[in-house]
């Protein structure tokens, strides 16, 4: 029960008197008919509800859910779903605690949450995870494009690989395509405008869900592919039961890092309270809603993507799915399609991964500066360009990646929302050994144990020299 009273009010409705209080006086504190200077902090109300879930959403979905099937191959069905149903509510009440630890102070922004917390060292640290964590996903996407929209265009073209034509060159396409699409989409004012975009966004990703339900029934298996030269004749009853069944549980040495790859599959928390600040209407209940509406899709399409594309392959499915459809040879054109719509969907996601990296150098840089277009504007183009050097100087980052990935997003998802709730939260309405700070100590625990697990698991690839190809988010 949130029953809490402050100054005389009180409300049970799952948003305490206390909460909306502190909303009210901290985001709309100008009289009626004085006019004040816009901020960057400013709380608009501009986003509808659904328009927030497509942008929740589409920060959600990353390039991870192209390592899915590899995942499941490697957990097996059951594990598989009991793993991804117990980091979804985990994900779900991650939000929760941010979401109250916000609403109690009044507050909508990551860094300001870890400034009310420790102070200046907490906003920093708050800052420079997000700015670290949001970065990799955006090389991760560019990445993407780096690598398949290539092939796309060599398909189209009906060129050869390997031509050497500069429209063929990823270095080149990733600076076009953030040049022409990325840098337009990231110069918006608001979050709430990529609304559109994420919707979009979030369509091609069912076609390409679609897709892989498709080609299920359309795939031979064991698959007939030049690479492997494994065909039904070369193998006898035995070897073909074997690689055409699917397993419910698997332990293996792979089994470790698909943990990583789940969890990081449900980080947008940088995104949350930017959303929830652009939210119409918006209270502490009605951004949990959009937030478990979100993340409940998104359990769907993670759940159907991997079990379709473990069950076409099996074993033999590889780390980036889409690379595992072109085992046989050349593209059809479903196939084709497929890439093209993954690309756009990566592609557009970049510019609401950006956001929360600008408002976090925002509240580092001009904490209380009004809006200027000359900041927005060089900060987006100061990202941008960052990315795209680490994208085309960088052959490969995957342990970067890891090492991120293993140090930031069990930061945001368990960590900091638990810590932050526990000295946020007044003892006097929340006593320190009461459950829901007893949770959320406990809650900040797992986030430890999961980030020295994950770093350890990296240390021994590094050690024994083991190629992990993990799916980031």
């Amino acid at each position: 029960m949130e029953l809490q009273k402050m100054n005389g009010h009180s409300r049970d409705d799952g948003f305490d008197g206390l909460d909306a209080l502190a909303e009210h006086d901290e985001f709309l504190p100008h009289k009626p008919g004085v006019k004040r200077e816009s901020r960057f902090t400013d709380f608009e109300g501009k986003t509808s509800f659904g328009m927030s879930i497509f942008n929740l959403s589409n920060a959600i979905m990353g390039s991870g859910i192209l390592g899915l099937a590899f995942a499941m191959a490697n957990t097996g069905i059951i594990l598989f779903l009991i793993l991804l149903v117990s980091i979804a509510i985990l994900s779900a009440y991650s939000i929760h605690l941010l979401l109250r630890s916000a609403g109690v102070v009044g507050i909508r922004a990551y860094e300001q949450l870890g400034n009310r917390a420790f102070g200046a060292p907490g906003k920093m640290l708050a800052a420079c995870i997000i700015t670290v964590h949001n970065i990799g996903a955006m090389s991760s996407y560019l990445f993407i494009v780096k690598s398949e929209l290539p092939l796309v265009i060599e398909a189209f073209l009906g060129i050869p690989k390997d031509t050497g034509e500069w429209f063929v060159n990823g270095n080149y396409l990733i600076m076009i395509v953030s040049a022409g699409i990325i840098l337009p989409l990231a110069l918006m004012k608001h979050l709430g405008y990529l609304g559109y975009t994420s919707g979009f966004s979030l369509s091609c990703m069912v076609f390409f869900l679609i897709s892989v339900v498709y080609k299920k029934f359309n795939t031979p298996c064991p698959l007939e592919d030049d690479h492997h030269n494994v065909t039904p004749a070369a193998l006898d009853h035995a070897v073909l039961n074997a690689t055409c069944e699917a397993k419910l549980f698997t332990l293996n040495p792979q089994t470790a890092y698909t943990i990583p790859i789940l969890a990081f599959a449900f980080v947008c928390h940088p995104e949350v309270l930017p959303i929830y600040t652009e939210l119409r209407d918006a209270t502490k209940k009605r951004m949990q809603s959009v937030a478990n509406v979100s993340i409940l899709a998104m359990f769907l399409m993670y759940l159907l993507t991997a079990l379709f594309g473990y069950l076409t392959f099996y074993d033999r499915v590889e780390s980036e799915l889409l690379h595992t459809y072109s085992q046989g040879g050349s593209l059809d054109v479903l196939l084709l399609c497929v890439r093209v719509a993954v690309l756009v969907a990566v592609t557009l996601t970049v510019p609401v991964v950006l956001f929360p990296i600008r408002r976090a150098l925002l509240q580092i840089l001009f904490p209380e500066k009004p809006f200027s277009w000359l900041v927005h504007i060089g900060i987006a183009f100061g990202l941008i360009f960052v990315v795209n050097i680490l994208v085309i100087s960088v052959p490969s980052i995957q342990d970067i990646f890891g090492l991120i990935g293993a140090t930031s997003a069990p930061s945001l998802i368990f960590i900091l929302p638990g810590i932050f709730y526990i000295r946020i939260v007044p003892e006097d309405q929340e006593p320190l050994r009461s459950r829901p700070k007893i949770q959320a100590a406990c809650f900040a625990a797992l986030g430890v144990i999961f980030m020295i697990m994950s770093l350890s698991f990296i240390i021994i690839a590094w050690v024994t020299g083991a190629s992990r190809n993990k799916g980031g988010h």
